[in-house]
């Protein structure tokens, strides 16, 4: 949000909406990319949906393509748009991956996921006591 934020104070809408064009067709290949993974490494659990494996591959194919174009026309964009993923990672490491944290930190992740919910009346918010694992 932050870096959104700054892209947004900075730059104009267009060179906004490139960045975040890049960065959702970067994401949907990697999903694209799971799906055949998993595929290949647990092939016997339940899937609602399934779908020829031709379809992914082919959908991956044209997404190479697409990336690789855009790679070459536009580097900045495409450098700006995986600064702004990887701009997720260090929250990663202190949200999920960290799994010892002193209390304090917990109580301000969860107040801020707390004041996140009501802000955007995404989840009726349940504050007051996280459960532990």
């Amino acid at each position: 949000c932050l870096a959104t934020l700054i892209i947004m104070l900075v730059g104009d809408t267009y060179t906004l909406i490139n960045y975040v064009s890049f960065i959702n067709y970067l994401c949907y290949g990697v999903t694209i990319i799971g799906l055949i993974v998993l595929r290949w490494k647990k092939p016997k659990i339940f899937r609602p949906i399934k779908v020829n494996l031709l379809i992914p591959i082919t959908y991956l194919a044209f997404w190479a393509f697409l990336l690789i174009f855009s790679l070459y026309s536009e580097p900045i964009v495409c450098g700006v748009g995986l600064i702004i993923i990887l701009t997720g990672v260090p929250v990663f490491f202190l949200g999920v991956y960290w799994r010892n944290k002193p209390k304090c930190v917990n109580r301000l992740i969860e107040s801020m996921t707390c004041w996140g919910q009501k802000l955007c009346f995404v989840v009726y918010p349940q504050c007051g006591g996280a459960e532990e694992e």
